[in-house]
């Protein structure tokens, strides 16, 4: 749709019924971040809209990736503070973890999110019609069928906001891994756990599985772990993984298969610097890339090309149909839920309003629940280098910080990068506790476009790791006087 305001539409946003075909302004396939996001900004501008979803809201992130993940991340942490207790005086005299009460707990943390999400319920007070009837495909380039009911729904612009899935290497014996999205299915704690894929993902995984007891070796063909990470960020998370007995091997040449033991083990075969290894595991987990989850959704019959295992848009998210957009994983352009919220609602606009909304993804911080956490927005500093040489950096460790000293969590550190003026914050990265929080606290400086030197006057409470950022922007001065 193309006109330049909302369009005129019913006060009640109820499907216009064409024969057995739903008719609508504006259908959003998938129920994740991105789907939700889509479809109440659609509902808003006017859109009479339906929301496609094979089986319930909320998507990968809140069922079966980054909810969990979290949960996980929160009990790994429980059990190392419960390990240190005594340095303060607490005797706790058993330390066990049992495996089925963790599942347990993940799965009554993910219906809770679902329910103070409330998608169902502020979908329907937007007027959105929630189709949960089954997965969406094209049959032609406006209509898509419900999988297994019949039923087809039609609508002028469509919204494509599908997700993405663990990617499935085609090795021998695949069918023996695990992925990041099934390991709740382990019925037991892995006392030998293997993770290929250094990625975000696969390193939190090597952080719960390890401080929960199992021995684990992590994989990569990167050279280095969190490869997309401030290489300083990437050498100190490596540096305590393998503080904490975690096998770490980077720039392996390939992984070969996997198989069945007599006793029940996982053999993996790899090789490295060209010798073949072979070892045995419990669980093999894969984390190695996550394309668009496309199969099935019949993309031919509706024209829209795809590239690299995501569908092809333009800056406007735009698909090669014209009234066909992709937002979040769909497109593959970023990998965040963040991002999938700010594509949504550029997509959804851009469906109602006509195409004309970009969104540039300039500042998205990321970061991972590992020990240590870290985190990163921005330029990483050999990208601000490559630009301008003379820019600034300025680090200070953690172990300079009253907070942390006091909560013995004094691993890490802030880095901020700056133009060689100090106008313009180009990047931030951390690793440590509040890692997260703290860039995330950078970012909204750089949004706001604040300089070095007002940033370097902010009061910050003390004591509190927060005042990280004071010190570092206060260097990046000193730096630049030098």
């Amino acid at each position: 749709m193309s006109s330049p305001t909302p369009p005129d539409v019913p006060s009640s946003p109820s499907p216009v019924r064409s024969g057995t075909v739903d008719s609508y302004d504006v259908v959003v396939v998938g129920g994740g971040p991105a789907g939700v996001s889509a479809a109440v900004r659609a509902a808003e501008l006017g859109a009479r809209t339906a929301l496609l979803e094979g089986s319930r809201t909320g998507g990968t992130c809140v069922n079966t990736g980054c909810v969990p993940t979290r949960v996980l991340a929160k009990t790994a942490r429980l059990v190392r503070e419960v390990r240190t207790a005594a340095e303060y005086g607490i005797a706790v005299p058993q330390q066990s973890v049992d495996w089925p009460a963790t599942v347990a707990r993940v799965r009554a943390t993910v219906e809770r999110v679902q329910a103070a999400k409330g998608d169902v319920q502020r979908l329907a007070d937007l007027g959105v019609d929630l189709v949960l009837e089954g997965f969406a495909r094209f049959v032609d380039p406006h209509t898509l069928e419900l999988a297994g009911t019949g039923r087809r729904v039609r609508g002028e612009s469509v919204v494509l906001c599908v997700g993405g899935r663990s990617r499935r290497l085609p090795l021998p014996g695949a069918e023996l891994a695990t992925y990041p999205e099934t390991v709740l299915d382990l019925p037991a704690l892995p006392r030998r756990l293997a993770v290929v894929g250094a990625g975000n993902t696969g390193s939190q995984l090597v952080t719960v599985f390890r401080a929960l007891g199992s021995e684990v070796q992590l994989l990569d063909l990167a050279p280095r772990i969190l490869p997309t990470a401030d290489a300083d960020v990437s050498r100190a998370v490596h540096r305590a993984f393998e503080e904490q007995g975690v096998r770490v091997a980077t720039g392996i040449d390939t992984v070969h298969s996997l198989s069945r033991r007599a006793d029940g083990a996982i053999d993996l075969a790899w090789s490295q610097g060209g010798t073949r290894c072979e070892e045995a595991f419990d669980a093999v987990v894969m984390s190695v890339g996550w394309p668009a989850a496309l199969d099935g959704l019949g993309l031919e019959a509706a024209g829209i090309e795809v590239h690299r295992s995501a569908v092809a848009v333009d800056e406007h998210l735009r698909t090669s149909a014209p009234h066909v957009f992709a937002a979040g994983d769909a497109n593959g352009r970023s990998m965040l839920v963040q991002a999938a919220h700010a594509e949504a609602e550029a997509a959804a606009t851009n469906a109602v309003l006509g195409a004309t909304r970009r969104t540039p993804h300039l500042l998205l911080p990321s970061g991972g629940f590992t020990d240590p956490d870290y985190a990163g927005v921005g330029l990483t500093e050999d990208e601000a280098r490559a630009r301008d040489p003379q820019c600034l950096v300025a680090t200070v460790p953690f172990a300079e910080m009253e907070r942390a000293v006091i909560d013995d969590r004094t691993r890490g550190f802030l880095k901020l990068i700056a133009d060689r003026r100090r106008d313009v914050l180009l990047g931030a990265h951390a690793v440590g506790e509040e890692a997260v929080e703290i860039v995330q606290a950078v970012t909204t400086a750089m949004a706001a476009g604040v300089d070095v030197a007002t940033l370097a006057s902010v009061e910050f409470a003390y004591p509190t790791y927060s005042a990280v950022i004071g010190e570092a922007a206060r260097r990046l001065m000193r730096t630049a006087v030098a």
